[in-house]
């Protein structure tokens, strides 16, 4: 069975967020999710977003792309952008560490991405961009 496949991009603008997060959620409607599983993807897409609409992008704008990709009850979800990179992703990934302590962020994106997902997966290059893979598994498949 092929992989169900959804893709996206978008300006690196936080009102897109949103888009995004409902993007997803009405693809991953399909799988006939719980409210709290729906509520998780979402939750952990807006972090993945912001996080390149802030981090990524901080001096500009560019583009954001989201792909997803359904098999069986597994949903993966692939945010990626082409800012400048995470220097050290082991220390960005820490509870409460924040690059922009300027604007009051609370360092907890990737712990609410882990979180809500059962698996997340980080690769970054400064100057070239940072790309997230989160997956989760379904229950409520019939």
């Amino acid at each position: 069975m092929q992989d169900n496949m959804m893709k996206i991009e978008f300006s690196s603008r936080s009102q897109n967020e949103s888009f995004a997060r409902v993007s997803v959620a009405a693809f991953v409607a399909q799988l006939d999710p719980t409210i709290e599983e729906i509520t998780d993807v979402k939750t952990a897409v807006s972090e993945a977003v912001t996080n390149a609409i802030i981090h990524g992008y901080e001096e500009g704008q560019g583009t954001v792309r989201i792909e997803s990709y359904i098999k069986e009850k597994e949903l993966t979800v692939i945010v990626e952008d082409e800012g400048k990179g995470i220097e050290n992703v082991e220390l960005a990934m820490q509870p409460l560490y924040t690059s922009r302590p300027d604007l009051e962020r609370s360092g907890m994106g990737f712990t609410v991405m882990e979180t809500f997902m059962d698996k997340l997966q980080v690769k970054s290059e400064r100057g070239k961009g940072t790309k997230i893979i989160m997956k989760k598994i379904f229950k409520s498949l019939s």
